[in-house]
C-alpha cells in the first residue's frame, strides 16, 4: 500500500485553523458551571436564525431528533403518510415510521441523487399529510416544485437538511423554504460539532413553541409536563464550538466547491464516470461520482490499496433496508445509484496535489 494517505474527510486542519477560539469557548463553558441549556445555546439559536434568516431556531441533541421533533412539532402522527426518497440516511425514514406515520417512498432524479418531484405527485393519497425532501450531498432538492405541489395539496414541508447548512436554493436557505427545517451537526457535516448536534428552524410560532418543549420532556415550564416529549438538548459546549465555526462556514463552504470544481475539470473526458453539476447553492457535503458499468466497487478497492479514501453513500436505500424491505414497489433509479454512487476525498483545505494524485489513482483504475 502506498505511504501517500489521503482518507475521505480530515478535520485536522480546520482544527488547527480555529485551535485558540475552540479552547477558549470550551473554557468560557466549563467555568461557567452552566452545562444543560447554558447561555451559548439560546446565542447559538439566534445567530443560526440570522444567518439562516428564519425567526425561530430550537437546538436539540442530534439531526435525527430534529427530523423526529420537527415531524410532531408540525402535527405529523398515527395514521398520516410523508413522502420522502429513498435515497438517503435511514434517519430519514426512521423518523417518520417513529412518529406514527407511514413512510411512501418516491424515487429520485437521476442526475440529483434528490426526491423527483413528478414522483412525488404519483404518490400522493387523501391520507399524505407531508413531504421530506433531502437536501442530499449538499445539493439543494428542487424546492419551488415540492413547494407548489405541496401548495396544491395541502401538504406540510419537513426539510431534511442533514447535510446542507449553509446550501442556498434561488438564493434562500435550505431549511427555511419549507415548513419546518431539520439540521445535523455531526462532526463530519460542513457545520460540525465535537460530538452530536442539531437543530430545528421555522418561521412559525405554533410549531416553534411546540418544537421547544418537546425537547424538554413536554414541558413549558419545568415540572408541568403537558405532553410526552423528549431528553433531546444541545448541549452547551457543542453550541460553544458551533458558535465559533457558524462564523467560517460560508469561507469552509467556498473551499468545498472549489475543491468540486478541480475534480470537475480534472475527471471531465474520463470515461465511465459522471461527475455531479456544479448548481448553484450546492455546498457539496460530498463530493460524489457515478461509475458506471460495474466497476464502481472495483475502484473502491483499488483507491483503498494506493491509501485513498472513498465512501459509498448509501449501498442500501431505504426501502430496501430490513426493516422495511419487501414492502414497497422498486425505485429503479435509487436502486441503480446505489451500486454506482461513490464519495472522494472532500474538505475545505484539500491541496491540488491531493486531489490530483485522487485523479490519477482513478484513471489508472479505469
Amino acid at each position: 500500500m502506498s505511504q501517500t494517505k489521503i482518507p475521505v474527510l480530515d478535520l485536522k486542519p480546520q482544527y488547527e485553523s480555529i485551535k485558540e477560539e475552540i479552547q477558549t469557548a470550551i473554557n468560557r463553558v466549563i467555568e461557567s458551571g452552566q452545562f444543560i441549556m447554558g447561555p451559548d445555546v439560546k446565542e447559538f439559536e439566534q445567530e443560526v436564525a440570522a444567518y439562516l434568516g428564519v425567526k425561530y431556531a430550537i437546538g436539540v441533541n442530534s439531526g435525527t431528533d430534529a427530523l423526529v421533533i420537527g415531524l410532531r412539532a408540525a402535527g405529523i402522527g398515527e395514521g398520516d403518510e410523508v413522502i420522502t426518497t429513498p435515497f438517503s440516511f435511514f434517519a430519514t425514514a426512521e423518523s417518520i415510521s417513529n412518529v406514527g406515520a407511514k413512510v411512501v417512498f418516491a424515487d429520485i432524479d437521476a442526475s440529483t441523487y434528490n426526491i423527483d418531484p413528478q414522483q412525488i405527485r404519483t404518490k400522493i393519497t387523501p391520507r399524505t399529510k407531508a413531504i421530506m425532501p433531502v437536501h442530499l450531498y449538499g445539493q439543494p432538492a428542487a424546492m419551488g416544485q415540492i413547494m407548489n405541489i405541496a401548495q396544491e395539496y395541502g401538504l406540510k414541508v419537513i426539510e431534511d437538511c442533514a447535510q446542507s447548512f449553509g446550501a442556498r436554493y434561488n438564493g434562500q436557505a435550505v431549511g427555511t423554504i419549507g415548513d419546518v427545517g431539520a439540521f445535523s451537526f455531526f462532526p463530519s457535516k460542513n457545520l460540525g460539532g465535537y460530538g452530536d448536534g442539531g437543530m430545528i428552524v421555522t418561521d412559525n410560532e405554533k410549531i416553534a413553541e411546540v418544537a421547544g418543549m418537546l425537547r424538554v420532556h413536554g414541558a413549558k415550564k419545568k415540572y408541568h409536563n403537558e405532553v410526552l416529549g423528549y431528553n433531546s438538548r444541545l448541549d452547551t459546549i457543542q453550541a460553544a464550538i458551533l458558535r465559533v465555526k457558524l462564523q467560517y462556514i460560508d469561507k469552509w463552504n467556498q473551499g468545498r466547491r472549489r475543491v468540486a470544481e478541480s475534480y470537475n475539470r480534472l475527471l471531465v473526458d474520463v470515461e465511465g464516470v459522471v461527475t455531479p453539476g456544479l448548481a448553484e447553492g450546492h455546498v457539496f457535503h460530498q463530493y460524489t461520482v457515478r461509475v458506471t458499468g460495474g466497476k464502481r466497487d472495483g475502484l473502491k478497492a483499488f483507491l483503498a490499496e494506493q491509501g485513498i479514501g472513498s465512501m459509498i453513500y448509501y449501498p442500501i436505500p431505504q426501502d430496501q433496508l430490513p426493516v422495511y424491505k419487501g414492502q414497497y414497489e422498486a425505485c429503479p433509479v435509487s436502486d441503480l445509484a446505489a451500486q454506482e454512487v461513490l464519495s472522494l476525498p472532500i474538505w475545505p483545505e484539500l491541496e491540488k496535489d491531493a486531489i490530483e494524485k485522487v485523479v490519477g489513482a482513478l484513471k489508472k483504475s479505469l
